[in-house]
């Protein structure tokens, strides 16, 4: 199993870098979505949908809205704009669970749950790709895969307090702590590596505790997904790791926020 997470790793993020760095923004803006449209699928599952042609419905739909959205040249900011505003809602939604879990009985709901989950994700990385933000795209996945890492390695050895027992009981605390501070050292050693002055430096700071705290609100709402719909992965789509929403629920959540702070205070 171990073996076969790090060759499904390993291809995946060869796949991302050369996507990354070889397509122009139109190919990119497509490629993204044909992900996020799998990641659709997954979600109406999740949805409790369980007719596969509807599932597939659903990720043709969340393909349409990106399609519209570009036609019709909707600012990006306005997109990511509101994903901020569903991870701020979806954070008390987590926060107060099993209390808000009638927001979750519906399967309306949690479709529409996906739409605002996935779509400001695809804009906010196309967005920056647009830009030429390519290093600080690659940043953002370190920075995340650090707090995993982090997270689950210190909450494995030192985890006692949990952080939400009705949604996550694996999760705690210190794990989360563990994965910020995970997330600054991979901050620390860039910084000083591209030698940023004091003040770059503490605004990177700053942006990763951020990302890193935002990350876990995207790994606990998939979390709640998957207890409602009684599953443990979001498919098995990619071996060893489970489904592209297992690996990618962490950075919906810090896309937004990621890109946002990019645009306003700059690379």
């Amino acid at each position: 199993m171990l073996k076969q997470r790090i060759i499904t790793g390993l291809i995946v993020a060869l796949l991302a870098l050369l996507v990354l760095y070889y397509l122009p923004v139109e190919f990119f803006s497509i490629c993204v979505a044909l992900i996020i449209m799998v990641g659709a699928w997954e979600w109406a599952n999740l949805a409790s949908i369980e007719n596969n042609s509807l599932r597939v419905a659903y990720a043709a739909a969340t393909g349409c809205l990106c399609w519209l959205l570009s036609m019709y040249s909707i600012s990006s900011l306005v997109i990511i704009s509101v994903g901020i505003l569903w991870w701020i809602s979806a954070f008390f939604l987590i926060r107060s669970y099993p209390v808000s879990g009638r927001w979750f009985s519906s399967k309306t709901v949690r479709l529409l749950m996906g739409f605002i989950t996935l779509i400001p994700a695809w804009s906010a990385i196309v967005l920056l790709q647009s830009r030429g933000d390519v290093l600080a795209i690659i940043l953002l996945l370190f920075l995340v895969w650090a707090a995993d890492v982090g997270a689950y390695f210190t909450g494995k050895c030192l985890g006692s307090h949990k952080l939400a027992e009705h949604v996550s009981p694996s999760k705690t605390i210190e794990g989360v702590l563990g994965g910020v501070v995970f997330s600054v050292a991979v901050a620390v050693a860039v910084g000083l590596f591209c030698d940023f002055s004091f003040a770059k430096g503490l605004g990177l700071l700053l942006l990763t505790v951020m990302v890193a705290l935002v990350s876990v609100v995207g790994d606990l709402l998939e979390s709640l997904l998957k207890r409602e719909r009684g599953v443990k992965d979001s498919s098995f789509l990619l071996p060893g790791h489970g489904g592209v929403l297992d690996r990618i629920d962490s950075l919906t959540a810090a896309l937004p926020v990621y890109a946002l702070a990019l645009f306003v205070f700059g690379s």
